[in-house]
């Protein structure tokens, strides 16, 4: 559409630019009509009459089109803008019901290197296994669609509209398992960590939380997934290796709010 616009407007400037010399020399032109007879004459200002006319018109053609191209670009980018707003506010909705659920923490993004194995080996010390976590789940998976938007929804549903927390860990445990090439992965297990860790259930939540760090470092979740294993660790009473996951979120997610929360956990160790 923007191209189209400017090739309008490159259009328009050329007419004009042609236009203006070609209407100059008409107006000459009729001041020069006084030879001849006098049919001559009317001939020649009807021509030359015709000739702006028609000029005039393609002039008015182009500016109608111009006008009609900005019409669409303006509506198309107001359309962009309410498209963008609701996912903003879609987003923001979750971000605060997780929020809501969590203990303490938040979301940040950063790259990072090295921080899975630290988090794998805070979550082992846990006892946990990979197979002890998806064995956890409270009840049947739920029928899936086959399209991961629509179940990834689904089980975001069952927490934030529902509040059927047994049923949406199943879901995410059946999400995981269905779709590991999904965009939606890191989210998931992170679901999984926070509602395990609202139950209590300390070692399933540290290994889901370490699966995000460790799969998915560059993940928005990861520094915050990192923090809540540091967070486990404490609270299971092994402040060596809590304060030694603390200093792994510090260095590898300086800039993130999980590393300023990791370090007043840190220092009141």
């Amino acid at each position: 559409m923007i191209s189209s616009f400017r090739t309008q407007l490159l259009s328009l400037s050329l007419l004009i630019g042609i236009a203006a010399p070609w209407a100059a020399n008409a107006q000459a032109t009729i001041s020069s009509v006084g030879s001849g007879s006098v049919e001559d004459r009317v001939t020649t200002l009807e021509r030359i009459s015709n000739a702006q006319a028609q000029l005039l018109q393609q002039l008015q053609q182009q500016l109608s089109d111009t006008q009609n191209d900005i019409d669409s670009l303006r509506g198309q980018i107001q359309e962009n803008s309410y498209q963008l707003n609701q996912v903003v506010e879609r987003q923001k909705g979750i971000l605060q019901q997780i929020d809501s659920l969590s203990s303490g923490g938040a979301n940040a993004g950063a790259q990072a290197s090295g921080a899975g194995d630290a988090a794998a080996g805070a979550a082992a010390a846990t006892g946990s296994a990979a197979g002890d976590a998806t064995a956890a789940a409270p009840t049947a998976a739920p029928t899936q669609s086959g399209d991961a938007n629509t179940d990834y929804n689904a089980a975001v549903a069952l927490v934030l509209e529902k509040k059927q927390y047994d049923q949406a860990i199943a879901a995410f445990q059946a999400f995981v398992k269905k779709y590991p090439d999904s965009t939606y992965q890191p989210n998931a297990n992170y679901w999984l960590g926070q509602l395990n860790y609202n139950k209590g259930k300390k070692d399933d939540a540290a290994y889901y939380f370490a699966t995000v760090v460790k799969n998915y470092p560059k993940s928005p979740k990861s520094a915050d997934a990192l923090f809540k294993v540091g967070v486990i660790m404490q609270e299971k009473g092994d402040k060596a290796k809590a304060k030694a996951v603390y200093q792994q979120v510090i260095k590898l997610y300086p800039n993130s709010e999980a590393a300023k929360q990791a370090q007043k956990r840190s220092a009141a160790l």
